[in-house]
């Protein structure tokens, strides 16, 4: 084990490669509310959480769970309309609170054209909830919809958009 009086050792999360505690501080010193996306293999989960000293604040949470639960998907929940939708839902819930705007926080994901990161953070803009971003990384209507995965899904994106939306 390594010694002496210029070693040092880094954060836990920093070793686990869970956070970057660099682009944290940047996301925490503009003072916005963060709007935090995290996917797994089966979900997507979205946060609006707001900074204070003590630890950050969950304001809002939504999770691709809900969509089985509570709207009746009938499809799976890591897909990108599911993504899409979870952002929606989570967007209305801000809307519905008062918040306006937000940074995205897409933790440790890398920022590829087209993932599930940016069609939540699409949803969450067609709710209402004023965000930076840069057009050319949103999936495609089509992709954002389903059509690419199965012609029956898109009618379903559209109920259950039409659902969030509605408030029903």
């Amino acid at each position: 084990m390594k010694q002496g009086p210029r070693y040092h050792i880094k954060p836990r999360r920093r070793r686990e490669g869970k956070t970057d505690y660099r682009k944290r501080l940047k996301l925490l010193k503009s003072g916005n509310i963060r709007m935090v996306v995290r996917k797994s293999n089966k979900n997507t989960q979205v946060q609006f959480v707001g900074y204070k000293e003590e630890g950050d604040d969950v304001l809002i949470s939504a999770n691709s769970k809900e969509l089985v639960n509570k709207y009746n998907w009938k499809y799976s929940t890591s897909t990108i309309p599911a993504a899409y939708l979870t952002g929606l839902l989570a967007g209305k819930r801000a809307r519905d609170k008062g918040i306006e705007e937000c940074v995205l926080d897409i933790g440790r994901n890398i920022p590829v054209k087209g993932s599930k990161v940016f069609a939540t953070l699409k949803g969450a803009i067609d709710a209402g909830v004023k965000c930076p971003l840069n057009e050319e990384k949103i999936p495609d209507e089509e992709r954002l919809t389903g059509k690419h995965l199965d012609e029956k899904i898109t009618p379903a994106v559209s109920d259950i958009k039409n659902k969030i939306i509605g408030g029903k």
